[in-house]
């Protein structure tokens, strides 16, 4: 995965998901898990994104909003979902986890695991 796709996806997952049923946080919430190998899919495009900006000393807003909006508002779906009574799949407690590691690490310019 090159950059630009790695992007394109991020952006497509958080600042455009209302414009995206598939999107993962629509899917949550709505009380959906994610589509089979959408967390992994997004796990690889933050690792691509945080290769290709590890150097840069800054970045696009866009880009930025739509990091800061899946690390937030994920797991916010995750937990009123709970607080509903979703059975949520369980590991996705840890990927919304290794998201918002991920979103960190590309911050702070530190992998953070």
């Amino acid at each position: 995965m090159d950059y630009q796709t790695a992007r394109s996806l991020l952006v497509n997952q958080g600042t455009a998901a209302d414009h995206n049923p598939d999107a993962l946080l629509t899917r949550l919430k709505q009380g959906y898990p994610p589509i089979p190998g959408q967390v992994t899919s997004l796990l690889l495009a933050l690792k691509v994104v945080f290769e290709s900006l590890q150097e840069s000393p800054n970045f696009e807003r866009e880009l930025a909003c739509s990091l800061h909006v899946l690390a937030t508002e994920s797991r916010q779906a995750f937990e009123s979902g709970q607080q509903a009574g979703v059975d949520w799949p369980p590991l996705l407690d840890e990927d919304l986890s290794r998201i918002a590691a991920a979103v960190k690490s590309i911050f702070i310019g530190v992998w953070q695991g």
